[in-house]
């Protein structure tokens, strides 16, 4: 566990940020007098209700490819993209809680990082299956020529 340490503090932090976002969602409730089940009525309320389930529609891709990306590619680089994400995904929010067209940057930071999260992910799994199944070490041969 102790060599995954940066990779469970963001998995951590971002466990934060989802309670967060529910508990946002709770206060609306509250203000605009919205009882659950109903997730329908004062367009502020809905805004901040769609932020909060779309934040929660992307997680559990954000925490398998940060887990990935940090077992297969490099803990340290996962780890600053999984801040990234996590600011990416705040500005989201509450760029959505105010307006709907207001959302778009935070969405662009996080999806790009997702990707990119998504691909380090990859080939870190791809040279760890090419070094473990074919002999072929492709991370060492990149690294020695540099």
């Amino acid at each position: 566990a102790g060599d995954s340490i940066l990779l469970a503090a963001v998995s951590l932090l971002s466990a934060c940020q989802q309670m967060y976002f529910t508990l946002n969602v709770g206060r609306a409730r509250l203000k605009y007098k919205i009882a659950p089940p109903a997730v329908t009525g004062s367009l502020d309320f809905e805004r901040i209700f769609r932020a909060q389930q779309n934040s929660l529609e992307f997680y559990s891709v954000f925490l398998v490819t940060l887990w990935m990306a940090g077992w297969y590619f490099n803990q340290v680089f996962a780890t600053v993209l999984g801040l990234v994400y996590l600011y990416a995904r705040h500005k989201y929010f509450w760029g959505y809680a105010e307006a709907a067209d207001r959302r778009i940057t935070g969405f662009r930071l996080s999806t790009g990082t997702l990707t990119l999260l998504t691909v380090l992910a990859a080939l870190g799994i791809g040279s760890r299956f090419l070094d473990e199944y074919l002999d072929l070490h492709v991370a060492k041969k990149l690294r020695h020529s540099f």
